[in-house]
C-alpha cells in the first residue's frame, strides 16, 4: 500500500463492498474474490524488483491452493450464491475496472490485508 500513489480510490473498501456480507453468503463472495485475484490481479502484478516478484508469485501460488478448494465447495453446493453476495463482488469488479489493468493489479494487491483481515474477522 505505500507504493500505491492512487490514494483516493479502493478496490475491497468501497462502502460497503465487503461489510456486513450475511454469513450465509460469506462463502460466496471469498470464492468469487480468491477466482479474481488468482484470474486478474496477480497475472497483472509484475515489478522491476525480482524479489517482490517472487513473494507475489508466492501469494499467488497460495491463492490458487486454497482457490482450488473452494471450488470443491462451490461444486457441491456447499456455498450458497445470493443477491447480496453478487451485488457486492459486482461492486468490487467495478472498483477494479475504474483504473488500468495495472493500477488496479498494484492496488488489489496492495489491498490484500484488508481482504485477509475481513476474512480473519468472518470466521
Amino acid at each position: 500500500q505505500g507504493r500505491d500513489p492512487i490514494r483516493t480510490v479502493s478496490i475491497l473498501s468501497h462502502p460497503h463492498s465487503l461489510h456486513r456480507v450475511k454469513s450465509s453468503e460469506k462463502c460466496c463472495i471469498i470464492h468469487h474474490l480468491f477466482n479474481f485475484y488468482v484470474d486478474k490481479v496477480f497475472k497483472h502484478c509484475t515489478t522491476e524488483d525480482s524479489y517482490v516478484n517472487r513473494k507475489i508469485s508466492s501469494i499467488a501460488n497460495s491463492f490458487l491452493s486454497i482457490k482450488r478448494s473452494l471450488a470443491q465447495c462451490h461444486n457441491q453446493n456447499t456455498c450458497k450464491c445470493g443477491q447480496e453476495s453478487t451485488e457486492k463482488f459486482k461492486q468490487v469488479l467495478a472498483n477494479y475496472k475504474g483504473l488500468n489493468v495495472t493500477s488496479a493489479a498494484m492496488k488489489s494487491l496492495g489491498e490484500l490485508d484488508i481482504l485477509l483481515d475481513w476474512m480473519e474477522k468472518s470466521h
